[in-house]
């Protein structure tokens, strides 16, 4: 069957994304009137990191999630002043811009994979996929816009074209971004200065799914429906982040790998010096909920718990919840009876915390989003299952159904 009919056409230009009006109750994520197409002329991009799952079981995951919001970041910097709808993937990150914007974007990603290889010892691999090149595989790209707070938005993508320009970028090194020299990326406004959030209920459950036919849409809606009726009232206390488990620590454990991701042309030894004295400062305000500049410790706490993107979907659905040992049981044998059914392949992870990667450009605005992974590798760790349904899939493949395109996360 064909990818669902979006509500309207894109307009064309670099403002489309900046134009399309936001949906604010993430039960709508999957309603076909809040998609539009991106415009055919603009690109995907994409960067994960090669073996990551093997970086998660090393204890390496906060460097993982670092270098994927790494991505994010040195894209939005290298194109301000444009509005472009981004995802978080735990070990990469999936990027839609404009054909203006490609020889700047690919120069800020490929230095970024330079210092994930000089500094952490991670191989980044960047792709860029033209949208018209998915369109002749009959994929497109749906674009839709959630407001976690006002002026910050998550975008979420359907219609199959993040899934197969995955697999493009994957299979065909013609779609890899080549080598250049050139400075670092500028990566201002990228952080990890939280502990990881703990459970307050139980366990944390990260997990991903993905529809098994392109009805992705109705599926997804189908079952966040049912995780609706299975936390009932609970619904809220499943957001990982809460005002309970924010911890602060100094100095932060992620502050060396801060100071080699964000000291630019400045040596990092004083890099790390300006750092430690930064959150200090903000040490003292956490501490005592003190204003120190425009960072006002109460206010940012609740902005960042409505700013975390727990919940998100780019062909696959992804969510990293809090739940009760009842809620996981019962989570867990939805899922496999959808998989027995048919109709998704999907991985799960359970852990003891979430982790957090924090992305701020103005906290004057309070303009900031933060990315959720569940603790010691949870998309990573949930996609050894996923690919292993996958494989299961191709080794011996249900009469009449083709398999999914493999999943994003832990690759």
């Amino acid at each position: 069957m064909p990818p669902p009919t979006p509500a309207a056409a894109a307009p064309h230009g670099t403002t489309f994304y900046h134009a399309l009006a936001p949906f604010t109750d993430f039960a709508e994520v999957a309603d076909p009137a809040h998609y539009v197409a991106a415009p055919d002329d603009w690109i995907l991009v994409m960067a994960d990191i090669r073996s990551s799952t093997e970086a998660a079981q090393a204890g390496r995951y906060k460097d993982v999630n670092l270098i994927g919001a790494a991505c994010i970041t040195a894209t939005l910097n290298v194109t301000k002043g444009l509005d472009l709808p981004y995802v978080f993937g735990g070990d990469g990150a999936t990027v839609l811009i404009p054909p203006a914007a490609r020889e700047a974007v690919a120069s800020a990603l490929v230095r970024t994979r330079r210092l994930a290889a000089d500094g952490f010892g991670l191989e980044l691999r960047v792709g860029m996929v033209p949208l018209q090149a998915l369109e002749r595989h009959g994929r497109r790209v749906l674009v839709a816009k959630y407001e976690l707070s006002p002026g910050n938005y998550l975008a979420m993508f359907a219609g199959g074209g993040v899934a197969l320009a995955d697999r493009l970028i994957k299979e065909h090194a013609a779609f890899e971004l080549a080598d250049e020299d050139g400075d670092p990326p500028d990566l201002t406004g990228l952080s990890c200065r939280w502990e990881p959030h703990r459970s307050l209920r139980g366990r944390m459950l990260t997990f991903l799914l993905r529809a098994r036919d392109s009805e992705s849409l109705a599926l997804h809606r189908e079952i966040i429906a049912r995780l609706r009726a299975i936390l009932g009232e609970a619904s809220a206390s499943a957001v990982p982040v809460q005002r309970a488990n924010m911890r602060f620590k100094w100095p932060p454990k992620g502050l060396g790998a801060e100071a080699i991701l964000t000291h630019g042309r400045m040596p990092r030894w004083l890099r790390q010096t300006y750092l430690t004295l930064e959150t200090f400062l903000q040490l003292i305000a956490e501490r005592f909920d003190l204003k120190i500049g425009t960072y006002n410790p109460p206010a940012y706490r609740e902005e960042l718990r409505r700013n975390s993107d727990h919940r998100k979907a780019a062909d696959t659905l992804q969510m990293v919840l809090d739940c009760t040992p009842a809620e996981i049981a019962a989570i867990e044998a939805y899922l496999a009876e959808l998989h027995a059914a048919g109709r998704i392949v999907y991985g799960t992870h359970l852990a003891d915390g979430a982790m957090m990667t924090c992305l701020v450009f103005s906290l004057e605005q309070s303009r900031h989003v933060h990315f959720i992974d569940g603790a010691d590798g949870g998309y990573a760790l949930a996609a050894v299952q996923l690919k292993a349904q996958l494989q299961a899939l191709t080794d011996a493949p249900a009469a009449g159904t083709a398999p999914p395109d493999p999943p994003r996360a832990g690759t």
